[in-house]
């Protein structure tokens, strides 16, 4: 039988970036996708910067920049056109990308498809569906069908099953995973536009909390704008739906056939939940398989590109030896805090914007629009970082994100595109001595590197971007892990010895912590 390292089950971003960042290991994987060919419609509009690193990881980043709209302005309105609420920031945030970029998901998904054909360790198999399977001690035995031919059945064999098949998994509803649902859903309508004449909007992105007709206004990516209608009490959702019904609520936005194509309108219900377990034995989930939620924070799409950064090096690790089978516990440990946090932000948004009753909704237009700041927009809230998990218990930075900006002097370049993806112990000036050896050969083992910024064998700060964020934080020497989570921080080359030697107890000695609480 066919035995791989890896299969995964579902072809969309969650899964072929999981494929990716596992086969540039050289791990063997199988990516098994029901639908013969890609979606060829908008789904996802936006990724924020972390998001965006992920995505340069998988080897896509030069080509997805040329593809991407920067958003610096997310404005909140009423009916009336009053501001409510103001977010967003210029220029790139933490992770060297804009803290907010508009794209057009098959355009993404092609990129990623292309990557996926580099690497001859991905086997993808499209046009079929899980049948079932079962794990056992070393691995997991799963069958699978073509969906033209029911008799067309392969069985396989891998190490890991990885479930990134979407809000109605096959893997989930197998395993018979229960949701914690918090029970807030909405309908709406949403429609993407191909513009056919160049316009300027401002702000690039917008919600219109009208109770006569809550609406959302955002960019597609370069040459598209999306729009969705919320669907108010007592609306037939097909009449609402029909062609007919989306030009006319497109006409006060100056928009009809004159001027615009029609590219996808659908009735979409979202939801507010998320898998009580993501890991039963050999098997996981990961994307919409684990968790749905409101769009109002633009964060589907980007969770599960989280999800596949943080179990794709935890998976590398354990396949090559380095690491217990116990590591991936850490997986759902660190991933559903962040998760729950992230869905219960974009419920909050979603309960300033879908009031329908005009009442309620000018009460809640007083009391925003006294806060809401005239001038710039305000920096769109930090998501948590890595609460509990694989991070060191003595270093207040640890799990928050660490910078990417540019390295090098004659020919400046992204940080990670210079020195690689992985345990990165960064410094800004050289260590006054070398770790001890055995913490020296076991951090290049598992793929660690040191990386110094300053002196004169460093690689180089010229914006001064890790000048800045070493003095402001008041350490020398940084820990980064493969998902560009900090495990932990120091001060000086002691402190750096035994930052490796905590990382190095954390993946091979005793199960990884629970929270806090627990």
């Amino acid at each position: 039988m066919d035995t791989r390292d890896i299969a995964i089950i579902g072809a969309g971003p969650t899964g072929t970036i999981l494929a990716i960042l596992l086969a540039q290991h050289g791990h063997s994987v199988s990516l098994i996708e029901r639908q013969p060919s890609p979606y060829p419609l908008p789904r996802a509009v936006t990724f924020d910067h972390e998001v965006g690193r992920i995505l340069q990881s998988c080897g896509i980043g030069p080509a997805l920049r040329d593809q991407i709209e920067p958003a610096d302005k997310y404005e909140w309105r009423n009916g009336d056109g009053l501001t409510l609420m103001r977010f967003g920031s210029p220029g790139n945030g933490v992770s060297g990308w804009p803290s907010a970029s508009m794209f057009n998901q098959p355009a993404l998904e092609q990129l990623l498809a292309e990557r996926v054909g580099e690497l001859s360790a991905i086997e993808v198999l499209r046009g079929r569906e899980l049948i079932d399977f079962v794990g056992d001690e070393a691995g997991v035995s799963f069958r699978h069908r073509a969906t033209a031919d029911a008799d067309d059945v392969s069985a396989q064999r891998a190490r890991y099953l990885v479930g990134c098949d979407g809000a109605n998994s096959a893997v989930r509803t197998r395993l018979g995973l229960d949701f914690e649902d918090l029970g807030f859903f909405f309908d709406w309508l949403v429609v993407d536009v191909m513009l056919q004449v160049e316009r300027t909007y401002d702000p690039i992105n917008l919600q219109v909390c009208d109770p006569r007709r809550p609406t959302t206004v955002v960019s597609g990516g370069p040459g598209r704008r999306r729009w969705e209608f919320m669907r108010l009490p007592g609306e037939d959702p097909e009449e609402l739906s029909g062609e007919a019904s989306v030009w006319r609520l497109l006409e006060p936005w100056d928009v009809h056939p004159r001027n615009a194509v029609l590219e996808r309108h659908a009735n979409y219900t979202f939801r507010a939940r998320w898998a009580r377990e993501w890991r039963r034995g050999r098997v996981f989930i990961a994307g919409d398989a684990a968790h749905q939620m409101p769009p109002f924070a633009g964060q589907g799409m980007c969770s599960g590109a989280r999800d596949a950064a943080n179990l794709a090096w935890k998976l590398d690790l354990v396949l090559r030896g380095h690491a217990d089978d116990r590591l991936l516990d850490a997986y759902s440990v660190e991933r559903m805090p962040n998760v729950e946090a992230v869905i219960n932000f974009s419920m909050e948004l979603g309960k300033v914007i879908c009031i329908p009753d005009p009442v309620e909704a000018a009460a809640r237009d007083d009391f925003l629009s006294a806060m809401a700041s005239e001038n710039e927009p305000t920096d769109i809230p930090p998501l948590p970082g890595v609460v509990s998990g694989i991070i060191d218990p003595g270093s207040p930075l640890a799990g928050v994100l660490f910078p990417q900006g540019l390295v090098g002097v004659t020919s400046p370049q992204p940080l990670d595109d210079v020195v690689g993806v992985g345990f990165r112990l960064v410094t800004i000036a050289p260590l006054a001595a070398d770790p001890p050896e055995l913490l020296s050969t076991w951090f290049e083992g598992i793929g660690g590197a040191i990386v110094t910024l300053g002196g004169e064998s460093g690689l180089g700060d010229p914006t001064g971007t890790y000048a800045d964020w070493f003095r402001r934080h008041e350490v020398t020497v940084a820990l980064q892990r493969p998902d560009f989570s900090l495990f932990g921080t120091a001060t000086d080359s002691a402190g750096a010895a035994r930052l490796l030697q905590s990382l190095r107890r954390s993946l091979i000695g005793a199960a990884p912590p629970g929270p806090p609480d627990a």
